[in-house]
């Protein structure tokens, strides 16, 4: 099988590591930078070309940036215009991406959420801080990613403070419950297909609330309850995709979901649970890679 792997850095770990399973399995596998793509957009022969040559796979693993979610998901709905089997479909990672919307999806589904508001801009800030019970509470602008523009806000006074500061930045912002018995610790599912295959725990250092391994926090093994597990298929298939890295609090009135990514990485969930997540991503796509199979059904 020819498997493309879409990623704008060919150094990363996690690119390294399933351009390496996948030729242990005898497959061809090659990354392409997708931000160098151009596309052919006709009706009859749809292409995508890099320095003048024609992309041909038959199975293709997204690692799309958040930063270039609008043209990495465009090159990956052209190769699904060509017939090629993605990991992750490019609707399914625009939904994850748009975390108001995914939110949405994941509470329609009935799935554990932290009490959460969404404001453009109030004039009504003690009602928004209200509606998720007071200070501590936690404010993220809607765009931001690995814990950039997210802030703990401790008394309602520093909420209201803040939120006048992102109303400034013209920015689109989302108000969350603090899930203070946490303790700055959250889990990691990672789930393939219809089960999670490894799964780690992310504790932030000490005196930050964030867990980010981008952000000084560790990785170790941890073991996940049913109720876990299932919140994590759930919210994966809810929002269409076949691969992701569920982001869970371990709360008083059970898991509640924090985020949904599509491009989970692989280092931290390897490392600490030993297992071979690259490889299993390989297999999965071994048993479903079909060409023409690109149909995304997801309602919302």
């Amino acid at each position: 099988m020819k498997i493309g792997i879409l990623s704008g850095n060919p150094k990363l770990y996690s690119t390294q590591r399933l351009k390496e399973a996948a030729k242990t399995r005898g497959h061809q596998a090659r990354v392409v930078d997708y931000t160098r793509c151009y596309m052919n957009i006709t009706s009859h022969r749809p292409q995508v070309l890099i320095a003048g040559t024609p992309l041909e796979f038959d199975a293709l693993i997204p690692r799309i940036g958040a930063s270039q979610t609008f043209y990495g998901t465009a090159v990956v709905r052209q190769f699904e215009m060509m017939g090629t089997y993605p990991l992750n479909s490019s609707q399914a990672i625009s939904r994850s991406r748009d975390k108001l919307r995914a939110l949405q999806l994941l509470a329609r589904e009935g799935i554990g959420l932290p009490v959460t508001g969404f404001a453009r801009s109030t004039k009504d800030t003690e009602g928004l801080i209200k509606l998720v019970g007071g200070a501590p509470l936690i404010m993220k602008l809607l765009e931001g990613t690995q814990g950039v523009g997210v802030v703990l806000a401790e008394t309602d006074k520093a909420a209201e403070s803040v939120i006048a500061a992102f109303s400034q930045l013209d920015a689109n912002i989302l108000v969350q419950e603090f899930i203070k018995e946490a303790g700055g610790a959250d889990i990691r599912a990672f789930v393939i297909g219809e089960k999670v295959v490894a799964s780690m725990k992310r504790q932030g250092p000490k005196g930050e609330f964030r867990s980010n391994l981008h952000r000084g926090g560790t990785a170790s093994s941890v073991k996940l309850t049913p109720e876990e597990r299932s919140t994590a298929v759930r919210s994966a298939k809810k929002l269409g995709l076949r691969v992701a890295g569920v982001d869970m609090l371990r709360s008083n009135h059970g898991p509640v979901v924090m985020e949904v990514n599509s491009s989970p990485g692989l280092e931290g969930i390897e490392q600490s649970s030993g297992k071979d997540v690259a490889g299993a991503i390989i297999e999965y796509l071994e048993k479903h890679a079909k060409p023409g199979k690109t149909k995304d059904r997801i309602q919302g």
